[in-house]
């Protein structure tokens, strides 16, 4: 197996949990989430060798995979939905019960905004600055806060 080849599978490896993550906020149907990973990773490969800065694939992956996703959601223009919802190892049968409930009711959310307020949402619950989630999505640090303020607004009230 060639050095690059090797060096993207173990980035890979690595990443691909964020692959996922997109997947859940953009895809309710499994059959949905595996074709997608599918061709995030495809695009992935595809892009490697332009992939100037391999110290930061974080954003590389999240970036690839929010444009796929939402490309692919453009083509299909349809959803499939699927309200399974999350395996976890919780002992206490009520408080799993109650942590997927809500779980599921931000999935349901998030899935009525729109591509770009999705990845927004998405990359600020992970963690991401204002800087690299402007970045990621391409727009202005000022344009994401405010965008962020008023998406957590609308959220809260989804919620009351």
């Amino acid at each position: 197996m060639k050095s690059t080849q090797k060096e993207f599978l173990k980035i890979l490896s690595a990443y691909q949990i964020i692959i996922h993550k997109v997947n859940q906020i953009y895809f309710k149907s499994q059959m949905d989430k595996d074709d997608n990973f599918q061709e995030v990773v495809y695009q992935l490969w595809r892009s490697f060798p332009l992939l100037q800065n391999k110290s930061k694939p974080a954003s590389w992956f999240y970036a690839v995979a929010i444009n796929t996703s939402i490309s692919k959601i453009r083509k299909d223009s349809r959803l499939k939905f699927c309200d399974k919802l999350p395996d976890t190892e919780e002992t206490n049968p009520d408080e799993l019960l109650e942590r997927n409930e809500n779980y599921q009711r931000l999935i349901n959310a998030l899935h009525e905004l729109n591509e770009i307020d999705r990845s927004i949402m998405l990359l600020y619950m992970e963690g991401y600055s204002y800087d690299e989630i402007a970045e990621i999505v391409g727009t202005s640090n000022s344009n994401i806060g405010i965008k962020i303020h008023r998406l957590k607004n609308q959220l809260q009230k989804q919620f009351k």
